[in-house]
């Protein structure tokens, strides 16, 4: 004990006041739980079970062969940032130029190197709520000020302008949100966002960091990106990737499109901790945006139809209220009325009460919604087989029946 308090005293405030991510401790914990012999069904990860498609191994082994084994630019190859650029314009019709890019070690990086060059300790950082586990965390590290702004179920979780209007102060710096959305997969309309700007409009001093990480799962047809409105454009952060779309999760690249001066920082940020992006990473992801989005299309098909799925399995497990997300591969029900019920001296007082019950009971592993800002809910991802989602949710069925 007394070599932990020491331990503790010559860390710095900065490292002990973040949170460890919950959605990887669930992990670990899922994964410890398996390694007693349980079978531990695992929608904890927002990882897509797809394998990267053949044709980005291919580059990759390519890149190797051809000895792309070198550091690279901080902001990524120019190739890879031309095709970003041409994929902006493919698919969200956005004009940018190779310097308003900066390539990333994943998108999370990406937002972090934003928030860190813009926020100053004490700027307020409105946070669109529910949101992804990591957005608080990294204001902290900042230190800049969290101030959440819930979005209401019966409207799928979306944050409206007039609650952003009501929310703004003189000391008010950045807006974060994603869009498909991480936890809710609730997806902003062209409309919505053009009120949100309008606001925004007022407020000349206030930045925009807009999280498409989910754009091509989507189940809503065309996505809308806040960058495609001029009167903001150039306060618009976008940050994009290729983990969810293209199934790249391990390999880590990401990228941001903003003006010059903020991608300029940002790259000088990253030369100072990472510097540039694995090389052959990078030529893998060359190779995916050269592809097009073919393959992103048909993961797409897979996860509908495993939404339809979920929901109509949910539909048999009393005390959950949910909505028909719109993108992602999630699925954030308000659990509440488990709240205050018990099983075998197990009481229910919180969502990650709720969830740990299911893990231990049901061994299955979802995440609280603490984590996600949203304490009455939990998160169940559905990026796996049809089989191991139906015996998922027939577990937590039959788990949750046992609290009274």
């Amino acid at each position: 004990m007394h070599e932990l308090e020491e331990a503790k005293a010559i860390l710095s405030d900065r490292i002990s006041a973040l949170s460890e991510s919950q959605t990887i401790a669930m992990a670990k914990k899922a994964r410890e739980l398996a390694a007693q012999g349980h079978d531990v069904i695992n929608l904890s990860f927002g990882e897509p079970d797809f394998q990267t498609p053949q044709y980005i191994k291919d580059a990759a082994k390519q890149a190797i062969d051809e000895g792309f084994t070198f550091y690279t630019p901080v902001a990524g190859y120019p190739e890879l940032r031309q095709e970003i650029v041409k994929k902006f314009k493919r698919d969200n019709n956005l004009d940018f130029a190779p310097e308003n890019i900066v390539v990333s070690t994943g998108a999370k990086q990406s937002i972090a190197n934003a928030v860190l060059c813009l926020t100053n300790p004490g700027d307020e950082v409105i946070i669109f709520s529910p949101y992804w586990v990591s957005y608080e965390e990294i204001v902290k590290l900042a230190e800049g000020t969290t101030v959440p702004l819930m979005g209401r179920l019966e409207n799928d979780y979306k944050v409206t302008a007039e609650q952003l209007e009501q929310a703004i102060t003189s000391n008010t710096k950045l807006i974060m949100y994603s869009s498909p959305c991480n936890p809710t997969g609730a997806v902003f309309s062209e409309e919505e966002l053009q009120a949100i700007a309008k606001v925004l409009e007022k407020h000349p001093n206030i930045y925009v960091i807009a999280d498409e990480i989910y754009e091509y799962i989507n189940f809503e047809g065309k996505h809308a990106s806040m960058a495609s409105i001029e009167s903001i454009r150039d306060r618009v952060i976008t940050i994009n990737g290729f983990s969810k779309g293209y199934a790249m999760t391990g390999w880590r690249v990401g990228y941001l499109a903003a003006h010059k001066d903020i991608a300029a920082a940002c790259d000088k940020m990253q030369s100072q901790i990472t510097s540039g992006t694995c090389s052959i990473a990078q030529k893998a992801a060359a190779a995916a945006l050269k592809g097009g989005n073919a393959s992103s299309l048909e993961m797409t098909e897979a996860y509908r139809r495993r939404r339809s799925l979920v929901l109509d399995l949910m539909q048999d497990i009393p005390g959950f209220q949910t909505y028909v997300p719109a993108g992602a591969f999630y699925i954030f029900p308000e659990i509440s009325a488990y709240f205050g019920k018990s099983y075998n001296g197990t009481v229910i007082n919180s969502a990650l009460d709720l969830s740990m019950f299911i893990l231990t009971d049901a061994h299955v592993a979802v995440v609280s919604g603490e984590a996600f800002g949203a304490p009455q809910c939990i998160r169940f991802s559905y990026a796996t087989s049809d089989e191991k989602l139906v015996e998922a949710l027939r577990r937590i069925k039959n788990s949750l029946a046992k609290l009274q």
